[in-house]
């Protein structure tokens, strides 16, 4: 049975930083694109990052590039998003997704089979 379960989420101010990660369980990390999505109260959840299996690329939405970085450690079957600069619009529950499909389509949800239950970040002075 896949399991995905986040955590490092909280309460950060303007400009400082959160690393997010995701365990996953009952998969092997390599094998799957694995992306972020967020949801920010009364709005639909939307695209953070992806990297996709087999060490392939890494794409951000463009809001986020340059301040989060995605990085995983298929040893320990965990992957990691670092937010760097944030800011109050990068509000909301984040979510870690797995994907086995051989896609270029990771901005999309529906590529995804197994999400995790969510991690709330908040940034507010």
């Amino acid at each position: 049975q896949v399991q995905l379960v986040e955590s490092g989420g909280g309460l950060v101010q303007p400009g400082g930083s959160l690393r997010l990660s995701c365990a996953a369980s009952g998969l092997n990390l390599r094998r799957y694109n694995m992306g972020w999505f967020r949801q920010a109260p009364g709005k639909e959840r939307e695209f953070v990052g992806a990297h996709r299996r087999n060490g392939g690329a890494i794409s951000y939405e463009d809001s986020v590039k340059g301040r989060f970085t995605i990085s995983r450690d298929n040893a320990e079957n965990t992957v990691y998003l670092q937010m760097n600069d944030l800011k109050s619009e990068d509000t909301g529950v984040y979510y870690c997704a797995a994907g086995s499909q051989i896609t270029s389509a990771v901005r999309q949800s529906e590529m995804y089979a197994h999400w995790g239950q969510g991690t709330q970040v908040t940034v507010s002075s």
